[in-house]
């Protein structure tokens, strides 16, 4: 069975720093293509970053640019999100999610997904 299990969220203030993480088993990890999601209250579900199955190429939704981060380490199993400068229309419910097809940014893309995290900013 794959299991996608997020965690690393929490609440901080606007400006501050959080690092989630995503540990997958049940899967051939390295074959996956990684994204994150986001869902606040009363929204639709919409995509924060995805990284290639190699780690080499990312791709951002235009509201994070140059303050969030993904990567990977294909040794451990795990994808990550540094979110920097956070905001408090970043808060939402986090979720990683894993697909074969690399820059996948619609939720009908991805096979798998995480429970979520939920992040919390105050301003």
């Amino acid at each position: 069975q794959v299991q996608l299990v997020d965690s690393g969220g929490g609440l901080v203030q606007a400006g501050g720093s959080l690092r989630l993480s995503c540990a997958a088993s049940g899967l051939t990890f390295n074959s996956y293509a990684m994204g994150w999601f986001r869902q606040a209250p009363g929204k639709e579900r919409e995509f924060v970053a995805a990284v290639s199955w190699s780690g080499s190429n990312t791709y951002y939704a235009d509201s994070v640019k140059g303050r969030f981060t993904i990567s990977r380490d294909n040794a451990k199993n795990t994808v990550f999100l540094q979110l920097n400068s956070l905001k408090p229309e970043d808060t939402a419910v986090y979720y990683c999610a894993a697909t074969y097809s690399d820059y996948a940014r619609a939720v009908h893309e991805y096979s798998y997904w995480g429970q979520g995290t939920q992040v919390t900013v105050s301003s």
